[in-house]
């Protein structure tokens, strides 16, 4: 190690917890007070003049050059845009514009076909059900809950081909 090295380490050791404790009293943070107190220790050590000074001087000018870089960084742009805020913002959400279309379109196809053949296709494919449950929710047999929607989804596809939405 360096004289120039040992003087630093000697001038760390000597005011780097009391020049801590003034940074934390005047920005309030403790991360942000260690990282003016590294960076003031770096400006010392890349200017050596400063640490020929008695320690009174050395001590006067890492204590001025930290309240400048506390000074400087209240005035810079960063901290003039940035709030911190209480909570977090809402978390972002895909945009559903196109699902909520697409959603009345085949609304308006489904109206295009006949009541029973409607109640099949939405029973089936909004409400989850099997062809057992509506056969016996519709009080018809399985085999004709398999015709009618076998036959609305046809006619549904042929509604929406009609608006132009499939080929």
């Amino acid at each position: 190690m360096g004289a120039e090295d040992e003087l630093l380490v000697a001038v760390h050791d000597a005011h780097s917890e009391a020049l801590y404790r003034y940074v934390v009293r005047r920005t309030g943070d403790a991360e942000e007070a260690r990282d003016v107190v590294q960076e003031t220790l770096l400006r010392a050590w890349r200017n050596p003049a400063v640490l020929q000074r008695p320690d009174d001087g050395v001590r006067a000018w890492l204590f001025t050059t930290a309240r400048n870089l506390v000074i400087d960084d209240l005035r810079s742009a960063r901290r003039k845009r940035e709030y911190a805020a209480e909570s977090l913002p809402e978390a972002t959400r895909a945009d559903e514009t196109q699902a909520v279309l697409d959603s009345w379109v085949v609304a308006d196809a489904l109206l295009a076909l006949s009541p029973d053949h409607r109640a099949v296709v939405v029973g089936a494919y909004y409400g989850g059900r099997s062809v057992v449950e509506l056969a016996r929710e519709l009080d018809i047999p399985a085999g004709t809950v398999k015709s009618r929607l076998h036959y609305g989804l046809r006619a549904l596809r042929l509604a929406l081909q009609e608006k132009g939405v499939t080929s």
